[in-house]
């Protein structure tokens, strides 16, 4: 592999800033020191710039297989390169679902020979699985996710011996899609009858509501305690969650863990009237009162990390009625955005995107040698210009269903060059696919 020197960053890592080289050689990180004087293969000059280490998107959906008319395992980490995130771990709701550790390991497969980021794959349970999920490495497979509430794919999890054993027998972490499927089904009857097919957007987080959330998270985190289970809730969209959740311990001592979404950060209920099915996604997006009370549980540290839930779906497909368009929204391209963003209103410093973004899931998850700038591990790196705007357009989308809820939107800040693994696979609006992404390891 060629060798990388980057000069003259400021280097944000583990709660400080410094300026600083860089120097990585055979995909890690061999040395960080104010000033480095080597010959290297490739030179980056980063005065002005924000070095940090490769965001890990922690809940993704790229569609592959079956479902390729939406997404890719080879256009999508492109997207997340684009846009800093060197490191992903996707979900198992594809066609067919990953359900079995044959059809599991289909998708790594796939992944090698395709993924221009890192990646791991979560291993789906259902109803009846249970041996097969039983079966899977957690040195190699990031998790096991279980959908407690119905969402794109139908895998729902709901069956309450399942759980039992699931929580009681599963030794690796759990994530969890958490909505009480029997309210939101009765939520949706009730909307159905006053308004037929043509149910207002707005009315969607009415459906997946907030006590749907609540009832569905309470019954992982009881679950959780019962078994000393590693529960990772996903997606965390209400206020009322929120006291589910603990700061009192560090997150490497944690048994329950949380996430939340870049979407949920950014927009309210009162979106709906712009976007539409757009922003449709499970959980729902929420009234202004959710959404504000989740930066502040982000920042006291009872949200761990900041995800996507990247789930793409076509522009003619979102075009649907209620009922019938899908729920998701593609993001994966400009979560780094939308924080820094935050970032720009004074809302949340750096340090603390750096840490919810790249730190924790390294964490929460094991990640072997990844989400920090040290000496000796692999090297994922982003290099940032905070000062150069850019607008969201089609032609700048690297999505394959080529929309995104940011269009039009400028933004401060863009990826100037992303590392992935020491391989330059992104720098100045151009991949560079000599070589694919990594398989995540974990300890």
């Amino acid at each position: 592999m060629k060798s990388i020197l980057i000069k003259e960053a400021n280097i944000i890592n583990e709660g400080v800033q410094i300026q600083g080289d860089v120097l990585i050689k055979n995909g890690r990180i061999e040395k960080i020191a104010p000033s480095i004087d080597v010959k290297a293969d490739i030179e980056i000059r980063a005065e002005g710039k924000l070095l940090m280490p490769g965001i890990i998107d922690d809940q993704v959906h790229f569609r592959e297989p079956g479902l390729t008319h939406k997404s890719n395992l080879y256009t999508e980490p492109r997207s997340a390169v684009a846009g800093g995130t060197t490191s992903f771990m996707e979900m198992p709701n594809t066609k067919p679902a990953a359900l079995t550790q044959e059809l599991l390991q289909d998708k790594y497969d796939i992944a090698a020979k395709k993924s221009l980021a890192n990646y791991s794959f979560f291993m789906g349970a259902s109803n009846d699985n249970l041996e097969q999920v039983l079966k899977t490495d957690p040195k190699t497979v990031c998790g096991i996710k279980a959908f407690m509430g119905s969402s794109t794919g139908n895998m729902l999890v709901d069956d309450p011996v399942t759980l039992e054993k699931l929580f009681s027998k599963v030794p690796m972490l759990i994530a969890t899609h958490c909505e009480d499927e029997t309210t939101i089904r009765n939520n949706a009857a009730a909307y159905k009858e006053r308004f037929g097919e043509e149910v207002p957007i707005k009315c969607h987080p009415e459906i997946r509501s907030t006590e749907g959330c609540l009832i569905s998270s309470s019954l992982a985190v009881d679950l959780a305690k019962k078994y000393n289970t590693r529960l990772h809730i996903l997606h965390i969209s209400t206020k009322d969650e929120l006291d589910l959740f603990t700061n009192k311990i560090p997150l490497a001592e944690k048994r329950i863990t949380s996430e939340v979404c870049v979407h949920h950060l950014y927009f309210n209920a009162a979106d709906y009237a712009k976007f539409g099915t757009q922003i449709k996604c499970n959980p729902a997006v929420k009234s202004a009162d959710h959404q504000e009370a989740l930066l502040p549980a982000l920042l006291d540290d009872r949200l761990d990390i900041i995800a996507t839930d990247h789930a793409p779906h076509t522009w003619e497909e979102k075009s649907n009625t209620y009922f019938k368009a899908p729920s998701g929204v593609p993001l994966v391209q400009h979560s780094l955005n939308v924080m820094l963003e935050f970032y720009q209103k004074g809302k949340i410093s750096l340090e603390k995107i750096v840490e919810k973004m790249c730190h924790a899931p390294a964490v929460c998850f094991n990640v072997e040698n990844r989400g920090f700038i040290r000496e000796g591990y692999w090297a994922d790196l982003v290099l940032v210009d905070l000062d150069k705007k850019w607008t969201v357009e089609k032609s700048n989308l690297h999505y394959k269903c080529n929309w995104s809820p940011f269009e039009g939107h400028t933004f401060q800040g863009k990826v100037h060059s992303t590392i992935v693994s020491g391989h330059l696979a992104y720098t100045n609006g151009q991949f560079n696919e000599e070589k694919m992404g990594d398989r995540l390891s974990f300890v």
